[in-house]
């Protein structure tokens, strides 16, 4: 059978990413009519309670879904190539680990914990996560793809075994708390939230697209890469840094999201090919598509209530792996 044609791929991507998005606002656990939906987004009352939840928690969360969604996707093809692994995911870093750790290390210390509140503590425990990966793994003494994967496993091992400590510990108050945002979810995340993430996944984005043509170059070969005037060691670190914010970013502002940074890279590359600045755009295009998706399902799924994120994005990224692995499999008969 005739593998479908790179383009037709893009544009069902993209119609079934505009799809899932336009929706987003009309669905959730508080049922709200059409036509007040539409009086919320063209003629905004703020006095009105149900204005008030679509244009304050249902518009945010849409487009949030799109930054979480697209900064994994970028994240997690950078963390491919970076480990030569087609397996490998940006949590590989210790960076959800040294997210989660900070959370709960703040809630812990703190009790409540805002949200926005949480967004830096979570980018703060990322940062020093991904850091400390990098030291373990010897950057200093040269890239080794091995041994950084190996360092961030056991690094989140630790990380997430002290958070364990904290919360088996913790007052039953602030194991609910931490509960809801470990499972990773999108809900009560408002404008607040969106703001600094997608100006963080910006700029993270920004300097993944600017390492492409670098990338390109060291694919062809460590020597050949040299001769054309790139550094792999100084690339190398770029990049990991640039996955650093991208996935500290995104799980800061969501949780915890699995599946997303592995599986988006393998949907992108039937459209993009090898080379990397296609390959990134259309991983944060199936990224934010699969993101999206999850969390329109968990309200349609869920309903009256809802799933969170996390779950129905482990459910379907899972199951789109398998599919991919059974057809690489039977490719290769």
């Amino acid at each position: 059978m005739q593998a479908p044609r790179p383009r037709l791929l893009l544009s069902a991507a993209l119609l079934f990413l505009l799809c899932t998005t336009l929706a987003s606002p009309f669905i959730g656990p508080r049922e709200i009519g059409l036509r007040v939906t539409l009086a919320a987004l063209s003629a905004f009352d703020p006095g009105d309670g149900a204005h008030l939840l679509v244009r304050e928690q249902r518009l945010p969360r849409a487009f949030l879904a799109l930054v979480v969604g697209a900064a994994l996707g970028a994240a997690g093809a950078l963390m491919q190539t970076l480990t030569r692994n087609p397996l490998a995911d940006p949590g590989l870093l210790g960076i959800s680990a040294g997210a989660t750790l900070a959370i709960v290390c703040q809630i812990a210390v703190f009790g409540h914990v805002e949200v926005t509140a949480a967004l830096w503590a979570g980018i703060a425990g990322a940062a020093l996560g991904g850091a400390a990966v990098f030291g373990l793994g010897g950057l200093a003494r040269g890239h080794d793809p091995v041994r950084l994967v190996l360092a961030g496993a056991a690094l989140s091992i630790v990380l997430l075994t002290l958070t364990r400590v904290i919360t088996v510990n913790a007052e039953a108050a602030i194991f609910d708390q931490f509960r809801h945002w470990a499972v990773g979810s999108l809900q009560g995340r408002g404008w607040a939230v969106l703001g600094p993430t997608a100006a963080i996944g910006a700029a993270g984005v920004c300097a993944a697209l600017a390492l492409a043509r670098p990338l390109d170059a060291l694919a062809l070969g460590k020597e050949f890469g040299q001769s054309l005037g790139a550094d792999p060691r100084r690339i190398w670190f770029a990049a990991a840094a640039v996955i650093v914010v991208l996935a500290g970013a995104a799980t800061a502002a969501a949780g915890p999201i699995s599946f997303v940074g592995l599986a988006a890279p393998h949907l992108a590359r039937p459209i993009a090919g090898p080379a990397h600045r296609p390959l990134l755009l259309a991983s944060m295009l199936t990224g934010a598509a699969l993101v999206a998706f999850a969390d329109l399902a968990g309200r349609v799924i869920g309903a009256p209530g809802q799933i969170d994120l996390g779950i129905m994005a482990g459910l379907i990224g899972g199951g789109i792996f398998i599919a991919l692995a059974r057809r690489l499999r039977m490719g290769a008969r």
